[in-house]
């Protein structure tokens, strides 16, 4: 079993640094330019099934990257893999948080206790690996692609990396980065880490900390 978890394309909201949690905004065109640039490197890749967070960013970037790769099968939508809900901070750029809530939320990821209304880490690393640990638990020879978001990948992916309690691994995923996981019997490894297929001097960082 291989399973590819990518994060959207960029939006407009991600090019000015915004938290968006589970507003609901489309790609824009850097971000298709993105999917369809990675799509067209995948081409020899064969995906089984595909799944999406119902937010529209994810799911246009799912449609994007299996109709340049030649893959021609729906998009599933799981509610499980959708953003981390940021409650009354959706919309605000991440410096908006003050230097204390910054610093948790950026390098003491589980200590942080989520912002009014919204979810916290725990609750993001619970129902995101529900989904993946259901999904390796098929151990099928099955290829799956999976897309999501920034904190989502994150959180699905944190039981897999060597140092989980370092929640952001360095780095806020850049978008349409592909994760790559092989599964056999149950037992799963990450074999390729925020892979990119576009010309690396099309990365932006949005949320760099300095």
């Amino acid at each position: 079993m291989l399973i590819y978890i990518i994060r959207h394309g960029e939006t407009g909201l991600n090019s000015k640094g915004v938290l968006q949690g589970i507003l609901d905004e489309p790609l824009n065109q850097s971000g298709r330019d993105l999917a369809v640039l990675t799509g067209r490197e995948l081409t020899d890749v064969h995906f089984d099934q595909c799944y999406s967070s119902p937010l529209v960013r994810a799911r246009e970037t799912a449609e994007i990257l299996l109709r340049e790769s030649g893959n021609d099968i729906p998009v599933e939508i799981d509610e499980r893999i959708q953003e981390m809900s940021f409650g009354e901070f959706e919309g605000h750029r991440y410096q908006e948080m003050g230097e204390k809530k910054g610093k948790a939320f950026f390098f003491d990821a589980f200590s942080f206790e989520g912002f009014p209304g919204g979810e916290d880490f725990h609750q993001l690393c619970a129902r995101t690996q529900d989904f993946l640990k259901e999904l390796i638990a098929r151990d099928d020879d099955k290829t799956y692609l999976v897309a999501t978001h920034g904190c989502a990948l994150r959180a699905m992916l944190n039981f897999l990396y060597e140092d989980p309690g370092n929640f952001w691994q360095d780095q806020v995923p850049y978008n349409c980065c592909i994760n790559i996981i092989e599964a056999n019997g149950g037992e799963a490894e990450l074999i390729a880490r925020d892979k990119i297929y576009y010309p690396e001097d099309l990365i932006v960082d949005n949320y760099k900390q300095k």
